[in-house]
């Protein structure tokens, strides 16, 4: 299959002023990088929700906010009344195969929603740049869009083997 065009929205709806912000143009590169990274690697297409299907363009979401934000998203949506890093709603993945959609040769693969105050605190806590951390959480973010999970220690180990390499591959 030929490299598919990548389609990356990122919004900043972190309104709070004192916030650390990545720029916005690297961000999204970095994005196209680690997902190409990805696509780039047929032993993981295969065991991901992309498998079997044909398509020339891939669009997913990136939304960063505070964690005002995502502990009412986190509360909403997965009943957990407390700010989190990331959550990923895998639109593609998480459908039943019989109704997942192709429109246009186009597959919405869903969205990332990234606390900037958690990737903030957990880079302190990690030892790690700001940049860093955050690279790290939207590879976590990409995986689960490509139906990636983390069900067992197994899972989650071999999810944090491959964000390392996403990540690594550009030095973040």
């Amino acid at each position: 299959m030929n490299k598919p065009e990548l389609n990356i929205f990122v919004e900043d709806a972190a309104e709070n002023e004192g916030l650390k912000k990545p720029d916005m143009a690297v961000l999204t590169q970095k994005l196209k990088e680690m997902t190409d990274f990805f696509l780039s690697r047929s032993n993981l297409v295969e065991k991901s929700c992309l498998n079997g299907y044909e398509y020339k363009t891939l669009t997913f979401d990136v939304v960063l906010c505070t964690d005002e934000k995502i502990r009412e998203i986190n509360r909403e949506y997965r009943n957990i009344d407390r700010p989190t890093d990331v959550i990923s709603f895998a639109i593609f993945a998480d459908s039943a195969p019989e109704e997942r959609f192709i429109f246009d040769d186009e597959i919405n693969l869903g969205e990332i929603i990234v606390s900037l105050e958690k990737t903030a605190a957990q880079a302190v806590e990690n030892g790690k740049t700001f940049d860093s951390e955050l690279y790290f959480l939207l590879a976590h973010g990409i995986l689960h869009l490509m139906g990636y999970d983390h069900l067992t220690e197994e899972t989650l180990c071999e999810m944090w083997d491959i964000q390392k390499k996403m990540t690594g591959e550009f030095n973040v």
